[in-house]
This record gives C-alpha cells, structure tokens and sequence, in this order.
C-alpha cells in the first residue's frame, strides 16, 4: 500500500521560542520528522505551509481568532529551518483564500490529485498542530478514503479557548478510523 508522509505546518511562526503562534514544544519536533522523512518508508513526502495573505479573515484584526501568523513571503512562513528539505519531495501552500481557515491540507484539490496521481492510499500524518491543522488533514483524509496514521510523537497541539483540546482531538481522530500513534 503506498504510503505518503505529510508533515503538516512545521513553520517559524508555529514554532518556539519566537513564532507568533509558537505552538508549546512544537520545535522539538524536528528531529522524529526528520527521521521519518529520510526514511524509505514513503513514496511520498509533503510539507504543507500555512500561507496566508495579510488580511486573512483569521487574523485578529480582522476579526479572527488568531494573530497574524504565516504571511505570505515572510520568514515566519518559512518551513522551519531544522527541517530537511532534501527529504521533502513537495510543499504544498494553504490557507491562500482571505475566506478559508486553512486547517486541511485537502481544502483545495492539490493534495488530492498528486496522492492519487502517485497511487497513494494511506497518508502518515505528524506536525503542527495537532488538533488544528493536523486534526483537519487527518479528517478529510479520512473523508477521501485514505488510510490514516497520526503520529502524536512526532506532533504538537495547543489548547486555546474556543479549539477542541488536543487530548479530545486524538480521541476523535481514533474514532473516526485514523490510526493513532
């Protein structure tokens, strides 16, 4: 069953000790994904990246619940630099739309057609955060038919009022048929 690895979000601006939405431990991270990327257990490794325009509906200031975070072009948006790109066969953009949360990797049909243009069934999740962003690829991954594995080892949340708490997301994530680890 070929098998694609996302690593969802592993941006600057999620990440401590000075990302505008630094993620807890979400730079600690770097080295599990790492070693999943270089492995040659992947037909297939996705970086995905928050890239949002700078009035983002999202934002703060816009009436949205974040601060302003992964602006298109910024260093914040960066992949993190402990990242190892050599590994990483594709980056693909999110959250490009002023309207659209950018939660999923899935929202606009990019991810979908290189899957399936590769003949991958089953996706291997890790990144940031777990129950934002890595919780919503994970969903309609599920919702497309793949099948799923979140890597919580490899991955970070961070529980704010008014998100589903990371502990919550795992669970649901379980129930919903993705493999949890």
């Amino acid at each position: 069953m070929p098998e694609a690895l996302i690593i969802v979000d592993f941006q600057n601006d999620f990440t401590p000790p000075a990302g505008a939405l630094a993620v807890p431990e979400g730079d600690e991270i770097a080295g599990r994904l790492n070693e999943l990327a270089g492995s040659d257990g992947f037909e297939l490794v996705v970086a995905t990246r928050d890239w949002h325009p700078p009035d983002h509906s999202s934002f703060a200031e816009q009436g949205g619940p974040w601060p302003v975070h992964c602006v298109q072009g910024t260093e914040g948006a960066e992949l993190h630099p402990a990242l190892e790109r050599e590994h990483v066969d594709v980056v693909l953009d999110k959250g490009q739309d002023r309207e659209t949360e950018g939660y999923s990797a899935f929202e606009r049909p990019d991810l979908g057609r290189l899957l399936s243009e590769r003949g991958i069934d089953s996706v291997y999740l890790a990144g940031l955060a777990t129950n934002i962003c890595v919780r919503g690829t994970a969903l309609d991954a599920l919702a497309e038919g793949y099948s799923v594995t979140v890597d919580t080892g490899a991955s970070r949340g961070v529980d704010a009022e008014g998100i589903v708490p990371t502990a919550e997301a795992v669970s649901e994530l379980s129930q919903a048929g993705a493999t949890v680890l």
